[in-house]
């Protein structure tokens, strides 16, 4: 069978996406609301009304925590806010955008406001909201989310009881 192809220009060059399925329609969708609101600033002048978007980051999850990493790059951490409560973590604030001299031809940046939210597995107050810390570091937050203590997997210890009915203990 064969896929369809899609051309497209790029300053002389020619490239080819094949379409079918490896298409990413959340990247398409993106590109979609790039493109509108290009059209948008172009039409009415000035900029689109700011939506937020979400930064890129990882959550892994261990006996004791979650680990959140997220990427932010050319932010400060004076302008990052994070929030814990029940289930959800929300990491919001802004990227503002770079006052530039000449014509800006192209731009894939994203700027303006940006919000991560994370629901956290399990029951409300399974996270121990008081010890979450979080760090900073080359445009990565870093965010480790405790367990509550009844949360956590616990090791249980088996004895073995011998014919007679005596526990050897180990």
């Amino acid at each position: 069978m064969t896929l369809p192809v899609r051309r497209q220009r790029n300053g002389g060059a020619t490239t080819e996406r094949h379409l079918g399925w490896a298409r990413n329609p959340l990247l398409e969708f993106d590109e979609l609301l790039n493109q509108m609101s290009g059209l948008i600033e172009s039409t009415v002048g000035g900029t689109a009304p700011a939506v937020a978007w979400t930064p890129l980051a990882d959550v892994r999850e261990t006996d004791d925590a979650f680990h959140v990493e997220i990427e932010l790059p050319g932010v400060r951490s004076k302008d990052v806010d994070i929030e814990a409560g029940g289930q959800e973590l929300v990491v919001t604030g802004a990227v503002e955008e770079k006052e530039r001299e000449g014509v800006l031809r192209r731009s894939t940046r994203r700027t303006g406001a940006f919000e991560y939210r994370l629901r956290v597995p399990g029951y409300p107050g399974n996270i121990d909201t008081e010890k979450i810390k979080a760090d900073m570091s080359d445009g990565v937050v870093s965010i480790t989310v405790p367990k509550a203590e009844v949360d956590r997997p616990r090791h249980i210890h088996i004895t073995e009881s011998g014919e007679s009915g005596e526990s050897t203990g180990h």
